[in-house]
């Protein structure tokens, strides 16, 4: 997503882009996964005055909007990234926290069990599978 469209879909919604949004989309974009208080110390590289309570609401709001989406990816704060690059499944490693971010066609046949046995329909978007990476093992 280039900044042109931030403006445009931001303005679609009757927002206008701070630059505080616009500081918070870029350090979302160039962190890719990342806790708010970490998009936070981003931000204060260039504008020292913005707090972590403008970021909690400004990623509200960008969620609200569709421009990102965050996950669990452990204990603790979730993490986010922007949406049009939410279009994977995370692994987790308990040992040592590696991620790995894999296509949602690797878990079809486990998401096709779900809704065929319990008609339960899983966001892939927000799944995280937590287990130990190959170093681990």
């Amino acid at each position: 997503m280039t900044e042109t469209s931030w403006h445009e879909q931001l303005r679609a919604h009757g927002y206008r882009i701070t630059p505080q949004r616009q500081l918070v989309l870029e350090a979302v974009k160039a962190l890719e996964h990342a806790t708010p208080e970490e998009i936070c110390t981003k931000v204060r590289e260039t504008a020292r005055g913005v707090n972590i309570s403008t970021v909690y609401r400004t990623l509200e709001l960008l969620e609200e909007l569709g421009m990102v989406t965050h996950n669990h990816l452990g204990h603790g704060a979730p993490t986010y990234h922007l949406a049009e690059d939410a279009d994977h499944v995370h692994l987790v490693c308990h040992d040592c926290g590696e991620l790995n971010e894999i296509r949602p066609e690797l878990v079809d046949d486990f998401v096709s069990k779900l809704d065929e046995e319990f008609g339960f329909a899983v966001n892939v978007h927000h799944l995280t599978v937590f287990g130990r990476c190959r170093k681990c093992r």
